[in-house]
């Protein structure tokens, strides 16, 4: 099996904290998964970039192996490194379902919709096993409480029972991110998720069941796939999507180390380029962190991106039915159903 990143650099925080073991051959790092009790679950998205309060994740670390993934420099703050480390030393948060149920019961809480899986893959391969994203989705739906769903994953399908109920009542939106249709792209790119055609499938069946999805083409690389902006979203509109979003890569922190190690051994005849190109969108750098406007980029390649993504919105989305609003009248503080209502919509 495929492995994103090639090797483990120095956390930022202290280079001493973990004594790193990478193997020769980094496709050949076994995977640690590592239970821990967590002391929240919920967390308050202070980036005004995003367009929800709060978000939540089960799992730190991610075996998809993304290797332009921002989460990768949160690792870091475990004590690990936010190369091979991220996707071979997944942590476990057990009591992630308990945290979520209490935060619901507090009496101060008001219903906001969260975001699952906003840091790491929330349907990444270990849920398979341990389910506590299914857990979480069972608990928000006791409560009727709101949830966006972003996730590359089909194993998402699993819980369609569940979504399902969430919809009923305007509770949940479902986000797949597909970054590239191009399969020798994707295998060394995002080497452990499902391929494009699996992940439009994904849609598919989620519109068919009535969930509101949408697609995430993100992170766009300039340089490796911005020429695929529109195809991509004709793909993802003929599958059923009914809006899509994007964002232009940014290389913070650690990440700026670990993709362009990994470039200029997978794509060396390209990997000058395509850091100049990032550059480009982003005054000449590889990472903006300005608020505003790190998420989009700026300068003329960024500009000719959102031209050509609200091209794509127009020409392919022009009638597609929109989002429906949250319901945030249907929660439960509790999560006990009333008398006069089944729990089952």
């Amino acid at each position: 099996m495929r492995r994103g990143a090639r090797h483990n650099p120095d956390s930022r925080f202290d280079p001493q904290a973990y004594e790193y073991e990478v193997p020769l051959d980094p496709d050949a790092a076994p995977v640690q998964y590592i239970p821990v009790q967590a002391r929240s679950l919920v967390n308050r998205i202070e980036s005004p970039d995003l367009p929800l309060v709060y978000s939540m994740n089960p799992y730190a670390g991610c075996e998809h192996g993304c290797l332009y993934c921002y989460a990768r420099n949160s690792h870091e703050y475990w004590g690990y490194s936010a190369g091979l480390d991220f996707e071979t030393r997944i942590l476990i948060k057990e009591n992630a379902p308990q945290l979520l149920r209490q935060t619901l019961m507090d009496p101060r809480w008001e219903p906001h919709p969260i975001m699952l899986a906003g840091n790491t893959d929330c349907y990444q391969p270990i849920e398979r096993q341990r389910r506590l994203t299914r857990q979480l989705l069972e608990v928000l739906w006791a409560f009727r409480h709101p949830v966006t769903i972003i996730t590359k994953n089909a194993l998402i399908l699993r819980d369609l029972d569940l979504l399902t109920q969430l919809a009923s009542q305007n509770l949940v939106h479902v986000y797949i991110s597909i970054t590239t249709l191009r399969e020798e792209v994707r295998r060394v790119l995002e080497p452990r998720t499902a391929a494009a055609g699996r992940r439009l499938e994904v849609v598919r069946r989620l519109r068919e069941a009535g969930i509101p999805t949408g697609v995430m083409v993100a992170p766009i690389i300039p340089g490796l796939t911005d020429d695929e902006v529109l195809p991509l979203l004709r793909a993802a509109a003929e599958a059923g999507a009914q809006t899509a979003a994007y964002t232009i890569v940014r290389l913070n922190g650690a990440l700026a180390e670990i993709f362009e190690v990994w470039l200029r051994e997978k794509l060396p005849d390209r990997a000058d380029r395509i850091l100049h190109l990032i550059a480009q969108c982003h005054e000449g750098h590889l990472n903006d962190p300005q608020w505003g406007r790190r998420l989009r980029g700026t300068g003329p390649l960024a500009e000719t991106i959102a031209r050509t993504f609200q091209v794509g919105l127009a020409r392919y989305f022009a009638g597609a039915p929109p989002m429906p609003p949250y319901n945030l009248k249907a929660f439960r503080r509790g999560g006990q159903p009333s008398l006069f209502e089944d729990l089952e919509p």
